[in-house]
């Protein structure tokens, strides 16, 4: 199972979301629509996904996710193929929402949500490496296979053979291996639910997760034009920006194997500190060369430690029998942060200029460390038995 949600998740997040980066230039001239109205609609699906996340969630503790997964990559392939013959934003924009809609119940939420419920603490964490691990190099396969089927057949055929491709691996790798398990009585469920919402530590991890998540998103989406105002080169700006996903998958192996040493949550936020020092160091090393490359080193470290830090942390004090309902709980302002930081560290930019960025970045990791320190000091007092 851990084999085929690792494919899965792979697939999903290539066909579902890098492809449309690569997919904005011939959108925007065969549309006649700008990047920034292009833009919004991958936007839009990140938002539909937040959104849909909490409901997602307690579906997932009810029935569990072989059927709910299906159906969603069933969904998903739809929409991909529906996304083929759009011929308007308006239309782009409404199938980008039902790919938020697939996205809740296809990726990393869901596929986690399964994982916590099937495996006790030493193979979940394992199983999330593992998946985040392959999952992570997405972007490296689905950008230039993307490239290369649009530059040979256009983007509305390239987008037909993405549809069927994940079809044809997806629907039925959920369908045949995602187990489901029982989930407790409702009111059990519900109990825990509230239960969390009540306490500090809850509030906290939402707290860090929300702040980190939202310079992370930052970074992703202005590092390469800040490189570039700093005087590098866009080849350099470009490549130096591709380490982000190699690194991330660097620190969750960094993070996994610590977990036997030091706790969780103190662990991620050591990361986070990391990446707030990478955020001050880029505006005042980033101009040399050495300089550029430690800060995205540094900060790339911690690109994908949140992943799999916030479904251990979660499982660990809550127990598993509503995981899935209280991690899309934190999924909703997450996903939401995840959308609106890079709008919102653009406008930072054209007023006050990219340092004032850095800053804020930096200040959100800073908050994001903090607020875990303080959650690892809360204890696990509270917390619903592991299963």
């Amino acid at each position: 199972m851990v084999a085929a949600l690792a494919i899965t998740q792979t697939a999903g997040y290539g066909v579902l979301y890098y492809a449309f980066s690569v997919f904005i230039p011939p959108m925007a001239r065969d549309l006649d629509a700008g990047v920034t109205a292009l833009t919004g609609a991958i936007t839009l699906s990140v938002l539909v996904s937040g959104v849909a996340a909490p409901a997602v969630g307690r579906l997932l503790d009810r029935r569990g996710g072989r059927g709910l997964m299906t159906g969603g990559s069933l969904l998903g392939a739809a929409a991909v193929l529906a996304w083929s013959q759009v011929r308007s934003v308006a239309e782009l924009y409404a199938v980008c929402a039902v790919l938020g809609l697939a996205s809740a119940a296809v990726l990393y939420e869901a596929a986690f949500a399964v994982i916590v419920a099937c495996f006790d603490p030493v193979r979940r964490a394992r199983a999330l490496l593992t998946v985040t691990v392959v999952a992570g190099f997405a972007s490296s396969v689905f950008l230039p296979l993307t490239g290369l089927l649009t530059d040979r057949y256009g983007w509305r055929q390239a987008l037909v053979v993405l549809a069927a491709g994940y079809a044809l691996t997806a629907v039925p790798l959920h369908a045949l291996t995602v187990r489901d398990r029982p989930g407790p009585a409702r009111a059990d469920r519900g109990a825990i639910v509230a239960g969390a919402l009540r306490e500090r530590p809850f509030w906290l991890l939402a707290a860090g997760f929300l702040a980190q998540t939202g310079a992370v998103s930052v970074m992703g989406v202005l590092l390469v034009t800040y490189l570039i105002a700093l005087g590098h080169p866009p080849v350099f700006a470009a490549s130096v920006a591709g380490l982000l996903g190699v690194l991330s998958v660097t620190g969750r192996l960094v993070t996994t194997g610590l977990q036997a040493r030091w706790r969780v949550a103190l662990i991620t936020a050591a990361m986070f500190g990391l990446q707030g020092l990478a955020a001050v160091l880029l505006p005042l090393a980033g101009r040399s060369t050495g300089g550029a490359v430690a800060a995205v080193v540094l900060f790339g470290l911690g690109f994908g430690v949140a992943t799999i830090a916030r479904p251990a942390l979660v499982a660990d004090r809550y127990g598993t029998a509503a995981y899935a309902s209280l991690s899309g709980a934190l999924a909703l302002p997450i996903t939401v942060a995840k959308a609106v930081a890079p709008l919102a560290a653009a406008g930072i930019a054209e007023v006050a200029g990219f340092p004032a960025v850095m800053g804020a970045v930096a200040a959100a990791c800073a908050a994001g460390a903090l607020a875990l320190v303080a959650y690892d000091r809360q204890g696990n007092v509270g917390g619903a038995p592991a299963s």
